[in-house]
């Protein structure tokens, strides 16, 4: 059956463990100014860019207060023309450099994407098997895809948007107070006073969090049940699983409505509130217009003409950043998600340096280096989740060298755990696994690639040629190599192909079928060449012939490594130096296969029972020998 996602469809939050961490707003800030530093110098060009097209707008409601103004003084045409051709001057620079700064900013946010893209594949990669297995990878595809697009609109489009816009709200309101202190506090006053942009502020970062963490929970549950659809169908949980996907999504409809609700309450209010000022700055204008002594006026009417064009101008950048503020505020909890990905635990090669904190004490220390190849198992404790009851209890083992150990038990007894922990994917909560007498969790990835391999029915074929799956064992294989490996698994199959090594495989190309594909798989193992392989049912869905002519063939070219064979068809444990018996979580039994049997204990009866004996090696009634028509090998 095809392995399925137990986690619960709940919304992820601090109190679930398994989630990946989201970064605090301190965080976030410092990461986002790391990125700004590494592009210094064209994040500052932007600036100085934005700032002179800022600077370049202002002329124009000013010299047409003073047309105004002119004209009311009895100016002629020649002055006005002279006023309006430097207004046409300025509108030109404004646009020459306002285009140039979102030119510049444009380069300056793919660039910083690209790192943000790089960073989180780095990150990714850098992740331990185990933490993404707890997780599920709902949560982290949707980082990869949702989330990081999110940041990349933000940093290409909004950025330089709201930087120019706020520039340009910036020198306005100066210039209104500099024009007319009375008018420009007066309109000032009015704008500061957008209660809707505060209350938004303060609940929509949280909504956004919320809404990000139900679209996870969404994905990982979807992709739980699409990949475990036999076994959905199999078990009879189809409703089960319909009444656990509307849940999710109605959490997902629910995050989503709130955050149309703050939308729906900020923008309505923002509209109403530009526009006040303006009113504000005409009425005053036009009472202290009319109020001055014997004709006079406290302000002049090309005065009040340019105040309120300047308001009015305001709107344009303030409806600029409003516009992005929703967009801002999505990505800066899509940011907070993916630079969360940095807390999780990393393996010993952390991504990315130049966009990380510096490194703890602890994480500078040199990694581990194996003496040997000896593997020790010291009373080993472990369970998957905290508070819950150990899978494994007190195991003791020592793997020499070169020796084949079959692992066998009935299912659940924790051999596949023991295998993960062997293989260093998870760390024992107790006791020790050593290689060499270095931790084996501790190892950095290349030395524990050339250590330990571990291989499970779950295989994968990737997008791309047969030659380019071999190679992601061994980039420099050379293709006798390749074939030599595809000959040792039993994969005929590959010379029958219609290009060969260079046959696309996957969607649009050559479709492999399930013991194809986990012979591809163990093809990559022997290209790897590690001391240790740990089989996990590795030929589970091979027929048992062609299994036993694959693992002889392993076997074969494997000779003198270490060899752990977790397996159920016990044909493995008779061919095995070695026998380890697990049950409940313990080692039972550890000795050669005819020691096991001779001492009539579990692995005695397992044995009979496989081979369809009674205890004291008579054949059951109706059981058919081995070798006489059964099927077994």
């Amino acid at each position: 059956m095809t392995p399925m996602s137990t986690r619960s469809p709940s919304r992820p939050g601090p109190q679930d463990e398994a989630a990946l961490p989201v970064a605090a707003a301190a965080e976030t800030r410092r990461a986002a100014l790391r990125l700004i530093r590494l592009d210094r110098r064209a994040f500052a060009l932007m600036l100085v860019l934005n700032s002179l097209a800022a600077v370049a707008g202002l002329a124009g409601p000013w010299l047409l207060g003073r047309i105004v103004d002119a004209v009311r003084d009895g100016a002629g045409v020649h002055t006005v023309d002279r006023l309006a051709l430097v207004i046409l001057v300025c509108a030109l620079a404004q646009l020459l450099l306002a285009r140039y700064a979102r030119y510049v900013g444009h380069r300056f946010g793919e660039r910083t994407v690209a790192r943000v893209r790089e960073q989180f594949a780095d990150r990714t990669l850098a992740l331990p098997a185990a933490t993404v297995e707890r997780a599920g990878s709902g949560d982290l595809t949707t980082r990869g895809t949702t989330d990081v697009a999110s940041v990349a609109r933000t940093l290409r489009d909004a950025v330089p948007e709201v930087f120019i816009a706020a520039a340009q709200a910036l020198f306005l309101l100066g210039a209104v107070v500099v024009v007319s202190p009375l008018l420009g506090l007066c309109g000032l006053g009015l704008l500061s006073g957008l209660p809707a942009v505060r209350w938004y502020l303060r609940r929509a970062h949280r909504a956004y969090l919320a809404e990000g963490a139900a679209t996870s929970a969404l994905a990982e549950l979807l992709a739980a049940t699409a990949a475990g659809a036999r076994t959905v169908e199999a078990l009879g949980l189809q409703e089960r699983r319909r009444a656990a996907s509307e849940a999710a999504i109605e959490r997902c409809r629910a995050t989503r409505t709130r955050t149309l609700f703050l939308r729906s309450v900020l923008l309505p209010a923002v509209d109403v509130s530009y526009v006040v000022p303006v009113v504000a700055v005409l009425l005053v204008g036009g009472v202290l217009h009319g109020q001055g002594p014997a004709g006079a006026t406290y302000i002049s009417l090309g005065t009040v003409v340019s105040a309120a064009l300047y308001l009015r101008q305001v709107s344009a950048p303030l409806e600029t950043i409003l516009f992005w503020l929703e967009q801002l505020q999505s990505s800066s909890a899509a940011f907070a998600r993916v630079e969360g990905l940095g807390q999780a635990p990393q393996t010993a090669k952390t991504a990315a340096p130049a966009l990380l904190p510096h490194p703890s004490p602890e994480s500078a220390a040199a990694p581990a280096v194996p003496a040997d190849d000896r593997i020790d198992v010291t009373a080993v404790h472990y369970a998957y989740d905290h508070g819950h009851d150990d899978v494994l209890r007190g195991v003791d083992l020592t793997v020499r060298p070169g020796e084949r150990l079959a692992l066998v038990g009935p299912s659940g007894a924790g051999k596949s755990t023991l295998g993960r922990l062997l293989a260093g994917i998870d760390a024992p909560r107790s006791g020790s696994v050593t290689v060499g007498r270095a931790p084996v969790a501790a190892l950095d990835p290349e030395v524990l690639r050339r250590q330990i391999v571990l291989v499970t029915q779950e295989h994968h074929v990737f997008l791309g040629t047969v030659r380019d799956n071999l190679r992601l064992a061994a980039p420099a294989a050379e293709d006798t190599a390749l074939h030599a490996a595809l000959a040792a698994v039993g994969a005929e199959w590959a010379g029958e192909l219609p290009d060969g090594l260079d046959t696309e495989l996957g969607a649009g190309g050559h479709r492999l079928d399930g013991s194809q594909s986990q012979q591809l798989a163990l093809a990559r193992v022997v290209l790897a060449d590690p001391h240790t392989l740990i089989l996990d049912e590795a030929t589970a869905l091979l027929d048992p012939r062609t299994a036993r002519d694959t693992e002889r063939a392993l076997a074969a070219v494997l000779q003198g490594r270490t060899v752990i064979a977790i397996a159920h068809r016990l044909h493995t444990a008779h061919d095995a130096d070695r026998v380890a018996v697990m049950e409940g979580g313990r080692l039972t039994e550890l000795g050669t296969h005819d020691e096991l049997v001779a001492a009539g204990g579990a692995y005695a009866a397992l044995w009979h029972s496989w081979h369809g004996r009674g205890p004291a090696g008579q054949d059951a009634p109706g059981a058919a020998r081995p070798g006489s028509g059964s099927g077994r090998p």
